[in-house]
């Protein structure tokens, strides 16, 4: 799986196809009559005596169509439909024009609510502009990207929401940032974290209000969604999707590893430009970051990935207050070849949780009594889908919170507590 790609060129492709078949005409001329012989007289006929009139020949009876203006006879009559079969008949036309026009009604009710989602918060997303400059082979190169961001407020000021790799490389002086109405920001500062891909730049303007943020952890697939960014440069462009999966983990960004992933899914269209942007619910609120697209040919094929708001939002506060993330520490060597199948033969059951392959002394998962071999299937209330997922959730929690575990050793299921310390350096 590649994602996402850089800003690509949009091509369009027409075909056009001319052509007309030829037509002729076959000229013919006079011949001779059959039975004549050109040039000579008549020619008798077999059976008729010279110098005798032959009989007259007596034609077949053909049926002629009747003179235009002349009525048709009775057997070429077709029966005309009775003035009740016409009514019935148009009865029922009347009928299924009122459902259509109701099924029409519903959909236009959808489609108002998403034109009220879109102008509603499309003064919250921000079109981003960075100049960067990266060395290649010992030559400076520079380019332009864009991206987008939505803002969001934290401890009473205004920060734009983004991908870190948006903004990667450039400097607050080579940052644009436009919005809606075509007004121009500056960034006052900007803060960023690798393992998570989330970036906040602050801003000061006024004029700007907040977007409103949802619930993530109560978003459920099919739940239907837009996305709003700046696809290939193109600002503040709206798409309409569903949210088709969630959790997924393990997707390489680049040349760069997330280490903390947890992404939705959408087929809502993403692509190249997108990234940062708000993925919203039909309330119009942001429910995550559009972040990365898998695609073959650079653009979108219907798979999009974004971080739940939750989890960004989590991010970019410890940003804002601490300077970087604080990531909570556990102590455990997970094996990443533990799958589904293996807890099922040892009786776990789905989805399987994740397997200790060591513990680091004097960690907290020591002072817990976590053993090599356990395998941990809840972690603070929720269940353990795969080595990933723990991961995931153990980085975001606030170091020094004591956190309920679930394990299962040696067909038995027991409880303990940890307290999470802080990721050495």
């Amino acid at each position: 799986m590649r994602c996402p790609l850089p800003l690509a060129r949009v091509a369009i492709l027409v075909a056009l196809s001319l052509g007309a078949a030829p037509s002729a005409v076959v000229p013919t001329g006079p011949t001779a009559a059959f039975g004549q012989v050109p040039g000579f007289g008549q020619v008798p006929v077999f059976g008729q005596v010279p110098g005798r009139a032959a009989p007259a020949a007596t034609a077949p009876a053909v049926s002629q169509p009747p003179s235009l203006g002349q009525p048709p006879a009775a057997n070429q009559l077709e029966p005309l439909p009775s003035t009740e079969a016409v009514r019935r008949q148009e009865a029922e036309r009347e009928r299924l024009y009122e459902e259509l026009a109701s099924e029409v009604a519903a959909l236009e009710r959808m489609g108002n609510l998403v034109k009220r989602v879109a102008r509603l918060v499309r003064p919250n997303v921000v079109h981003i502009e960075a100049h960067k400059t990266e060395e290649s082979r010992g030559r400076r190169e520079s380019f332009e990207e864009a991206g987008s961001g939505v803002l969001v407020a934290i401890d009473q000021r205004l920060w734009v929401l983004t991908n870190r790799h948006v903004i990667k490389g450039a400097g607050p002086d080579q940052i644009a940032l436009r919005l809606s109405d075509g007004r121009e920001i500056r960034p006052q500062q900007i803060i960023s974290d690798v393992n998570t891909d989330i970036a906040v730049i602050e801003v000061t303007d006024d004029g700007l209000s907040p977007a409103r943020l949802g619930d993530s952890n109560r978003v459920e697939i099919g739940d239907f969604v837009l996305a709003i960014g700046s696809p290939f440069g193109l600002s503040h462009s709206v798409t309409f999707g569903i949210l088709s999966a969630k959790g997924r983990r393990d997707l390489t960004l680049g040349d760069e590893k997330i280490e903390l992933q947890d992404f939705f899914q959408t087929d809502a269209a993403i692509n190249p430009g997108n990234s940062g942007g708000p993925l919203l619910n039909l309330r119009g609120e942001v429910i995550a970051l559009n972040t990365a697209i898998a695609s073959s040919s650079g653009g979108s094929e219907g798979i999009g990935f974004a971080i739940p708001i939750n989890m960004a939002m989590n991010v970019a506060n410890q940003l804002v207050r601490h300077g970087r993330l604080q990531r909570a520490y556990l102590g455990v060597t997970l094996d990443p070849d533990y799958t589904a199948a293996d807890a099922a033969r040892a009786g776990i059951g789905s989805p399987g949780g994740a397997l200790v392959k060591a513990v680091r002394p004097g960690s907290p998962a020591e002072q817990a009594k976590i053993r090599r071999g356990d395998v941990i299937i809840r972690f603070g209330g929720r269940t353990v889908e795969n080595d990933d997922h723990l991961v995931a959730q153990v980085g975001l929690t606030p170091v020094g919170t004591e956190v309920p575990i679930v394990i299962h050793r040696e067909g038995r299921q027991y409880q303990t507590k940890v307290n999470l310390g802080q990721l050495p350096q």
